[in-house]
C-alpha cells in the first residue's frame, strides 16, 4: 500500500489553546445517573465486551450481527476505493501509527466528507465496539459535541496501518479529544493497541469546579474519594505541585523501572485504600470494552505491578480552590493514566508490558 496523506496534529500546551470552544448543545441527560450507577463498582463486575453494532445502512457491507470491531475493520477495508486507500492507508510499521495528541487529525480524510454513508456507518460501528455497552453512545455524543460535528464522528479522521486481511493491522480514529485504536492484538504488549486520548469540554472551554455534564468527571470523583480516605501523612506524599506538561506523544512517556513515580505508592496503602484504588481503576476502564479493560489490568497486574502503582494529585490546577483535585494521575513503571481536568478534561493513557 502507498500513503501520500500526512498527519496534521495540533500541538498542545498546558492551557490547551488548540481546543477551540464550540457551541453548547444538549450532551447527555443521564450523567448523574451514570455516576451513581458506578458507585460500588469493582474490577470483578462484569461488563458487556462491546456495544451491539447498529443496523447497517442500505448497501453496506454485510457483517455478522455481533461482529467485533476487528471484523468490522476488515469489512471496511474491503469497501475502500484506490483513492481512499491512497488517502488513509500506511504500512503497519509507519511511525505515524504510534502518535497521540489531544486535538489532531491523523490524515486529511474526514469521515463525513470522504466516505460513503455505508462506510461512515461501519466507522461508527467500529468505534462503538471499542467501548462498553453502557458508554458507547455517550462517547460518540462527546466526540460529536467537542468536534462541532453533527451525526456522530463526521469531523473525525481515520488511518489504517497494514492489511486486516493478511496480517498485522491497526485502525486509528482521531479528532478533538479523541484518539482510539483497533488492532486485533497486532501491537504486542500494549493495551488499546497503543496510547489513547479522551476528554470533554462539556460546557465551554473553562469548566466549573463540579464539571457539570462532563462525561468523564465521575472518574475524578472516585479518585477524590480515595484521597479523602488517606491519612494526613499519606496526603502529603500524594499531593504534588505541578503535573506533567502536555507535549503530544511525549506526554505518555513511561517512567520505566528506574524512573521516578509521582505520589503515594499502592504498597503504602491499607487494605481498604487498595480496594478504593481498584475502584478508581475500574471507573477509568468502564467506558471501554471488556477485552481492552481485561488486557489493561493483565498488563498492570503482571509481576505484582498493581502494588507498584502510585497516585498523585496536583494542587496547582485546582478549579475553584475547593481541594477537589481536578488534576491527578496513576503511574507505574510501565503505565500512566493522566487525568488533567483543568480547564476541562483531558486524559492521556499508555499501558504496556515494558517501557
Amino acid at each position: 500500500m502507498s500513503a501520500t496523506s500526512s498527519s496534521t496534529p495540533s500541538s498542545d500546551s498546558p492551557n490547551c489553546p488548540d481546543c477551540v470552544s464550540v457551541s453548547r448543545r444538549q450532551f447527555i441527560k443521564t450523567t448523574a445517573m451514570t455516576t451513581a450507577a458506578l458507585t460500588g463498582m469493582s474490577m470483578g463486575l462484569a461488563r458487556a465486551s462491546a456495544a451491539a453494532p447498529a443496523p447497517a445502512a442500505a448497501g453496506a457491507a454485510a457483517v455478522p450481527v455481533a461482529a467485533s470491531s476487528e471484523t468490522l475493520v476488515a469489512s471496511f477495508y474491503k469497501t475502500l476505493t484506490d483513492v481512499q486507500k491512497k488517502a488513509i492507508c500506511y504500512p503497519f510499521d509507519h511511525e505515524l501509527r504510534s502518535e497521540v495528541d489531544n486535538n489532531w487529525h491523523i490524515t486529511d480524510a474526514r469521515v463525513g466528507k470522504d466516505f460513503t454513508p455505508e462506510q461512515q456507518d461501519l466507522v461508527k460501528q467500529i468505534f462503538m465496539g471499542l467501548h462498553s455497552e453502557e458508554y458507547a453512545e455517550a462517547v460518540v455524543k462527546q466526540v460529536d459535541h467537542d468536534s462541532g460535528g453533527s451525526g456522530g464522528l463526521t469531523k473525525s479522521s481515520i488511518a489504517l496501518f497494514g492489511d486486516p486481511g493478511t496480517g498485522k493491522f491497526e485502525f486509528v480514529l482521531t479528532g478533538r479529544h479523541c484518539t482510539r485504536r483497533c488492532d486485533g492484538d497486532s501491537v504486542e504488549g500494549a493495551a488499546f493497541g497503543g496510547p489513547i486520548f479522551y476528554g470533554h469540554a462539556a460546557q465551554g472551554f473553562n469548566e466549573k469546579p463540579d464539571h457539570p455534564g462532563n462525561a468523564y468527571w465521575f472518574q475524578a470523583k472516585r479518585a477524590n474519594e480515595l484521597f479523602q480516605a488517606l491519612d494526613g501523612k499519606q496526603r502529603n506524599v500524594a499531593l504534588r505541585s505541578d503535573p506533567r506538561a502536555e507535549k503530544s506523544t511525549d506526554t505518555v512517556k513511561l517512567a520505566g523501572a528506574t524512573g521516578e513515580l509521582h505520589g503515594l505508592p499502592v504498597s503504602d496503602m491499607s487494605k481498604d485504600q487498595r480496594e478504593l484504588m481498584r475502584k478508581v481503576m475500574a471507573d477509568l476502564l468502564a467506558p471501554f470494552r471488556k477485552k481492552d479493560a481485561d488486557e489493561s489490568m493483565k498488563l498492570i497486574e503482571a509481576n505484582e505491578g498493581f502494588n507498584k502503582l502510585a497516585i498523585a494529585y496536583y494542587k496547582n490546577m485546582d478549579i475553584g480552590k475547593d481541594e477537589v483535585w481536578d488534576v491527578w494521575q496513576i503511574e507505574g513503571p510501565n503505565m500512566m493514566w493522566y487525568f488533567r481536568g483543568a480547564p476541562h478534561v483531558h486524559v492521556w493513557v499508555n499501558i504496556k508490558d515494558k517501557a
